[in-house]
């Protein structure tokens, strides 16, 4: 489903070239759910950006789905994303103006996708939220925003989605039922995770961890599962 090769990612500073990332190679296959780890700095949210296309790596490539990401323009691979790709941040970034409804619908809108607002019903009421479709973000507590995030992700029956430090503005147990959510998708859907956190712990539930250190992978374990 993923493949990173050599990937490398360096920026200018001053006089000198800072390396985030550095010949990064390795293959996921579908349905995984794969964490990565590593202290802040290790260049965890720098290879996402880069398995997403959401940013290009200054050497090495990327294929996503059978797609070389680097053959492909800014526009393709934003097309690509919105067919193939989920995201959950930290931050939520929900839409403050629109319903938890809307908010759901938007990505199917933009598709074009008949029946959006049943779509977003059934997602929501999936995460536990089907009393609340019509409540604003700023009425909702930060567990339900995420899960309201986490059904907008999955509207579009991504491929992959990539989570990035999804429990990091939650409490323990609410964190936790974040992750059973996405573990339930993993297993139901047979979506891809891609996971980013500095959670031992969270990272513990994942068939697999690839841990970075100094912009290089230092461990892959469970590469079989």
């Amino acid at each position: 489903m993923l493949e990173a090769r050599e990937l490398t990612k360096t920026y200018p500073s001053g006089d000198a070239t800072l390396t985030v990332l550095r010949d990064v190679t390795f293959n996921i296959p579908p349905r995984a759910f794969v964490a990565v780890v590593g202290p802040s700095g290790s260049g965890k949210t720098t290879l996402l950006a880069l398995l997403a296309g959401l940013d290009v790596p200054s050497k090495g490539t990327v294929s996503l789905d059978g797609a070389d990401l680097g053959a492909l323009s800014e526009d393709a691979r934003a097309r690509l994303r919105g067919e193939k790709v989920g995201f959950v941040f930290q931050s939520f970034q929900l839409i403050p103006t629109l319903t938890a409804l809307e908010n759901v619908r938007v990505p199917l809108e933009l598709r074009g996708i008949a029946d959006s607002a049943a779509r977003a019903r059934e997602l929501l009421a999936r995460v536990g939220l089907g009393d609340r479709t019509h409540h604003y973000p700023a009425q909702l507590s930060g567990g339900e925003q995420q899960r309201v995030a986490l059904a907008r992700a999955f509207a579009n029956a991504p491929k992959v989605l990539f989570a990035d430090e999804p429990t990091g503005n939650l409490d323990q147990a609410t964190g936790a039922r974040i992750i059973e959510l996405i573990e339930q998708m993993n297993r139901e859907a047979g979506t891809t995770v891609i996971l980013v956190t500095h959670d031992e712990a969270l990272a513990a539930r994942a068939t697999r961890v690839i841990r970075l250190a100094d912009g290089a992978v230092v461990q892959d374990t469970g590469r079989a599962a």
